[in-house]
């Protein structure tokens, strides 16, 4: 087994994924233009990894009112602090940040439409990051 993608059941799944390409750098790789909307949004690397829709037939989870250690989506950030600050223009809004006992740093914020989001500055990167 090979993961494929995390998908959830959001507001507005044209208008996230359009915020998710133009400011988180993702790109819409398969997209369905009549309800429920559905979006597989890939990252730079063209890897699908998560997968946005707004279908009524299932409850859209209230991420804004959960602490964003229930859930997020994590990114890579070299520098944590700029896109904090540029995602933060663009209409995302700042949780925390800290400083973790290795040096990494760990920002959350949430997107315009709640969804936890953290920015991973790690002082030992990942393989492949």
């Amino acid at each position: 087994m090979k993961f494929e993608h995390f998908a959830l059941n959001v507001p507005d799944a044209r208008a996230q994924s359009r915020w998710y390409v133009e400011h988180l750098g993702f790109q819409v790789v398969r997209r369905r233009e009549e309800a429920p909307y559905t979006h597989f949004l890939a990252d730079e690397t063209g890897r699908v990894i998560v997968e946005f829709y707004t279908n009524p037939r299932a409850a859209i989870p209230d991420l804004a009112a959960a602490h964003p250690l229930v859930m997020h989506v994590a990114l890579f950030a070299p520098d944590a602090g700029a896109e904090r600050d540029r995602l933060a223009r663009a209409g995302a809004t700042r949780f925390s940040d800290e400083i973790m006992p290795d040096g990494s740093r760990l920002v959350f914020l949430r997107d315009p439409w709640g969804l936890p989001l953290q920015l991973c500055q790690r002082a030992r990167p990942f393989p492949g990051f």
